[in-house]
């Protein structure tokens, strides 16, 4: 059986430096959230999984019209890892994934995030390496997690997170300078306003 590859798409937090509700916030005409899940959509992973706070209906209305999974919570997660664990958690038990199958993770806020980096991710033979992309040397997402490394996010320290899993493994890094000559930022999360406005200059028209 072929590999297959799930995407999680950590979603649940409350945007306290963007000061709104930034994944709604429009790009191009676009909520935010919407430029990341079209790249995921339009890359060759099997599944993409975002989770939500369960209180959260304007996002979870935007996620559905994209025509992709949510997972929401119980109790609203207070960082990305518990966020992680959920996801993870709703793809082992739907999926029943295989050790030789893959999971991909990159933050919502990225609407630049690039389907031909995630591909190149994906095309990459690596034996039970954790895959990071670079371009012009810089690192960046998706990071590409064989399915055996999920079950070490649960155990994890109150103080670690997944940069804390990714060290321990010995990343491989993969330059995908040739797969992608598009885009100036993929690897550009937006956190603040400022940030946000400099995206919409740099990259789109907004209304």
């Amino acid at each position: 059986m072929a590999r297959r590859a799930f995407a999680i798409v950590p979603a649940a937090g409350e945007s306290r430096r963007m000061g709104e509700p930034k994944l709604l916030a429009p790009i191009g005409g676009m909520p935010l959230i919407e430029h990341t899940l079209a790249a995921w959509k339009a890359s060759r992973v099997e599944r993409v999984v975002v989770v939500v706070r369960a209180d959260d209906e304007p996002l979870k209305a935007q996620v559905r019209a994209a025509g992709v999974e949510l997972c929401l919570p119980p109790v609203a997660p207070p960082d990305m890892k518990t966020s992680l664990g959920w996801g993870l958690a709703h793809i082992a038990e739907k999926y029943q994934p295989a050790d030789d199958d893959l999971w991909l993770v990159a933050p919502a806020d990225m609407p630049g995030l690039s389907p031909r980096v995630i591909n190149a991710l994906l095309a990459t033979v690596a034996e039970d390496r954790i895959l990071i992309p670079t371009l012009g040397g810089r690192r960046g997402h998706p990071v590409l997690l064989p399915w055996p490394l999920a079950a070490e996010v649960p155990r994890l320290g109150p103080d670690e997170g997944l940069r804390d899993l990714i060290r321990r493994h010995d990343p491989l890094l993969v330059a995908c300078d040739a797969a992608e000559t598009e885009r100036e930022t993929p690897f550009a999360d937006l956190d603040t306003p400022a940030e946000l406005a400099l995206f919409r200059e740099r990259h789109l028209r907004s209304p």
